[in-house]
């Protein structure tokens, strides 16, 4: 497996491009820049199938439909990729076109791509339907952890109650499981959690 980590958009997020050994891939929150997503994708001969957005708010989202790939989001944040009005970030960080979710994802639903398994946590908190993919030692934790810090939830539907239920989660992985966050540097699960 190969991670490639693209920092995009006004927000610098996390776009990142799981490749399989086959060169076939997936695209996890295309914030913007859909150009500098195609490019390190053609530059490296890697062919990607399909989208996934950990959740549903503009700078993980605003790619989506340049793209012109399948997406697949929760179901809880279906309306908020496909129209404007109901992403409420719009208001701070501009337009987009949205996209009818290809996939409607729940949690235990699961991500095969050649050699690669990831599961689908549904984790919410900073909003109603963010996820998680975890698998071969890795989290791919979206907007729910980051490297010394958690998501907001002062934003509309956001909920701390949720969000620290959904971090309790998070801390049952092991160790030394890679954090792969929707911003900023990696982190492991010991280091946020078991820091001491």
């Amino acid at each position: 497996m190969e991670i490639l980590r693209l920092v995009v958009g006004v927000l610098a997020t996390n776009c990142y491009i799981v490749v399989s050994g086959k060169k076939n891939a997936f695209i996890i929150d295309p914030g913007d820049d859909a150009a500098t997503i195609r490019d390190a994708c053609a530059q490296r001969g890697i062919r990607p199938g399909f989208v996934v957005n950990t959740h549903g708010h503009i700078d993980h989202i605003k790619a989506n439909s340049a793209l012109k790939l399948p997406v697949a989001v929760h179901a809880a944040d279906g309306k908020m990729i496909s129209n404007p009005k109901k992403n409420l970030m719009t208001a701070f960080f501009g337009t987009f076109e949205g996209v009818q979710p290809d996939r409607e994802l729940k949690e235990g639903d699961r991500f095969e791509l050649d050699e690669l398994t990831f599961d689908v946590w549904h984790t919410p908190g900073h909003s109603p339907g963010g996820i998680c993919l975890v698998g071969h030692g890795v989290v791919f934790s979206g907007d729910t952890l980051f490297c010394d810090g958690v998501g907001r939830t002062d934003i509309p539907g956001g909920s701390a109650v949720k969000l620290q239920a959904s971090l309790r989660r998070l801390g049952s992985l092991p160790d030394d499981t890679v954090v792969y966050p929707g911003h900023g540097p990696k982190t492991t699960i010991g280091r946020e959690f078991r820091r001491g």
